[in-house]
């Protein structure tokens, strides 16, 4: 089993940055590709970034590209850097991991199996 905690959320004014964290234990060495979700009020869980289980393969959205960073250390600690924040950015975000041996990247929800609590990021105009 696998547990996810975020961490870095918080209100920020457009144009700022956040970086988010999320911290893997159990059994960390059954980790594999890694992603980034958002859900905000009144919508559909989305898709954010991904990452592959060496971090050599990367995947976003395109409505955060070349504004988002995924990355993952070797400590299984997944990151998110968010540089240029907008007001619709503003949804809980969600690590999420998969068991499945892979060395892919994944956009889909259904594809991981493991997830964290969610972090509250909130962007004001």
């Amino acid at each position: 089993q696998v547990q996810l905690v975020e961490s870095g959320g918080g209100l920020v004014q457009a144009g700022g940055s956040l970086r988010l964290s999320c911290a893997a234990s159990g059994r960390t060495f059954s980790l594999y590709a890694m992603g980034w979700f958002r859900q905000a009020p009144g919508k559909e869980r989305e898709f954010v970034a991904g990452i592959s289980w060496t971090g050599g393969n990367t995947a976003y959205t395109d409505s955060v590209k070349g504004r988002f960073t995924i990355s993952r250390d070797a400590k299984n600690t997944l990151y998110l850097q968010m540089n240029s924040l907008k007001p619709e950015d503003t949804a809980v975000y969600y690590c999420a991991t998969t068991t499945f041996r892979s060395s892919g990247v994944f956009r889909e929800s259904d594809q991981y199996d493991s997830w964290g609590q969610g972090t509250q990021v909130t962007v004001s105009s």
